[in-house]
């Protein structure tokens, strides 16, 4: 673990579907004095975007990571299927709070194994380097979890820091992280992440997580690109990789 005060800022959702977005937000970053980034990728977003039918974007993600960026699993198709009989805490979770996202936040083992080891052979067999595993909205299941563990990523990440799955070593880390999807969403977003990052400005790990759709808004862009900026300044801009030495 890098003992250092440390920054590392993660884009989600990066997909064939988010491309350009993507690439105008890591050029931006790196203006901002954030030159890597840990790129959490889709293989097959939505199920509209399959990778390996676009060795464009492959291509492009291989230049991405020659250039110091890391690619990380991210889940499979970023989509969760609804559940009949799901109580309401579900619900509220996996239909209000990610949007119907939370793919793997109650997969069973031999499921979430299966997509995991699905994902990262198409990452891998592109020639791509792959080590971690996020899962969408961070939500990620006891089985899930282990399904991680047993086909040897070496982390995972959640809202609230990074596991390393070799040692079960914990860093409490608040990622900020914004949502655009309504304009009170947003308004809070911009509140709570200026406070957020004054409360955290002494944690060793600071971090940044950031999507597609936050650049379609420019108060978000503007404040996100300050926060990376001065964090930036006296910290060591890593990726999640370096901070557990993967």
């Amino acid at each position: 673990m890098n003992g250092r005060r440390s920054l590392a800022v993660s884009v989600h959702d990066v997909s064939p579907l988010t491309r350009e977005a993507s690439d105008l937000m890591l050029a931006d970053l790196a203006e901002a004095g954030v030159p890597v980034t840990s790129l959490l990728v889709v293989p097959d977003h939505h199920r509209k975007a399959d990778i390996d039918k676009d060795p464009g974007f492959l291509a492009w993600l291989r230049e991405k990571q020659a250039a110091g960026h890391e690619v990380i699993l991210h889940g499979f198709f970023h989509l969760r299927e609804p559940q009949e009989g799901a109580d309401w805490r579900h619900k509220l979770v996996t239909e209000h709070y990610t949007a119907g996202e939370g793919e793997f936040y109650d997969l069973d083992y031999e499921t979430a194994r299966e997509r995991m080891e699905d994902g990262r052979e198409m990452l891998t067999a592109a020639g791509l380097e792959v080590v971690g595993f996020i899962a969408p909205a961070w939500l990620l299941g006891d089985e899930a979890e282990q399904a991680a563990r047993s086909l040897g990523f070496a982390y995972t990440t959640r809202l609230g820091g990074v596991l390393d799955l070799r040692s079960g070593e914990w860093t409490a880390s608040q990622s900020l992280v914004y949502s655009p999807r309504s304009a009170w969403r947003r308004n809070v977003s911009l509140a709570w992440n200026a406070w957020l990052a004054a409360r955290l400005r002494k944690n060793p790990l600071a971090r940044l997580g950031l999507h597609p759709p936050d650049w379609r808004y420019d108060k978000i862009r503007t404040q996100a690109l300050r926060l990376a900026r001065e964090a930036a300044a006296d910290r060591e801009v890593i990726r999640y990789r370096d901070w557990v030495g993967a």
